[in-house]
């Protein structure tokens, strides 16, 4: 048995997985806001529950919104700020008295989805995470390819490729740059740009649903977030050219994505032909915490 704990902004979501990676426990309780050691405690709540559920006492791997630091071993890059700075594995290894994993959120996603998920057999999967922000995860073999700096797969945060005479204007990022494929390609983006043409604040999935509907702007925006995505996939593509994308967050559940996107990668990618293929998650929402129970191999 592995234990997963996804750690997010607003919930705390555990799991347990046999080594079939058929789910035992699963379990979601409301995150602390802002309290770091208030957080540590129902982090070990969830797993002190699940060790008193079956007499064991598992290993655990923990995704968060951001990385531990090669460099001093503290969390970095986390949107949950009260995280920033602290020695999460450490704590959580100490409180728990067993080894502690911690990965990046997207990391994980990307890994459950090539265990067992969508992309389960390929050797080359990139993860890609379309919702509040665009992250990604680059896995190989079945390992999390992290990288020196423990950015590997952060896609979201280079310029959008081969701009148009539409995209001039250059959106702020919250990361102190511009034009970052975030600003264009995340749900808060779209309904940005929604809401400067139109003067109507929408949620990025109710953008979507005119789209059906024939609203005309809705139409425009969608057809420009196709071409887009794929600019920018298509880079991923032409670095590390992965069998499979697999995306995930609350834009991947638009299933025109599917046919229209890789329909237009082909003129960006440096190829004659794309066999990559772009798929949506087997597990949806539950691939961070499976993914963060998959940071345990079965020899451990």
């Amino acid at each position: 048995m592995r234990i997963g704990i996804d750690l997010g902004g607003t919930k705390i979501e555990a799991v347990a997985l046999d080594q079939h990676g058929d789910t035992l426990f699963q379990k979601r309780i409301a995150t602390p806001q802002g309290n770091y050691h208030a957080t540590l405690n129902q982090i070990v709540s969830l797993v002190s529950e699940i060790d008193q559920t079956f007499g064991t006492r598992a290993p655990v791997g923990v995704g968060i919104p951001g990385t531990i630091s090669p460099a001093t071993g503290l969390v970095k890059n986390a949107n949950s700020t009260c995280l920033i700075g602290q020695p999460l594995d450490k704590d959580l290894s100490a409180r728990l008295q067993r080894p502690v994993r911690c990965a990046n959120d997207a990391n994980c996603f990307s890994l459950s989805e090539a265990s067992d998920g969508a992309a389960a057999g390929a050797s080359s999967v990139f993860g890609v995470i379309l919702g509040t922000g665009v992250g990604g995860g680059l896995v190989i073999n079945q390992q999390i390819v992290c990288g020196p700096n423990s950015i590997s797969g952060e896609w979201g945060h280079n310029p959008l490729p081969w701009p148009s005479s539409s995209e001039a204007a250059i959106p702020p990022c919250y990361c102190g740059r511009q034009g970052c494929i975030e600003t264009w390609l995340s749900g808060p983006a779209l309904s940005l740009q929604y809401q400067k043409l139109s003067g109507e604040t929408l949620r990025s999935e109710e953008i979507w649903q005119r789209v059906s509907t024939g609203d005309p702007l809705a139409q425009a925006l969608s057809q420009q977030y196709y071409r887009r995505l794929a600019k920018s996939l298509a880079t991923v593509i032409n670095m590390i050219d992965p069998e499979i994308i697999v995306l995930g967050g609350g834009l991947s559940k638009v299933s025109s994505l599917y046919e229209a996107v890789p329909a237009l990668w082909q003129q960006y990618v440096f190829s004659d032909t794309v066999v990559t293929r772009l798929v949506p998650a087997k597990f949806g929402d539950a691939s961070g915490v499976r993914g963060a129970a998959w940071l345990w191999p079965d020899q451990h």
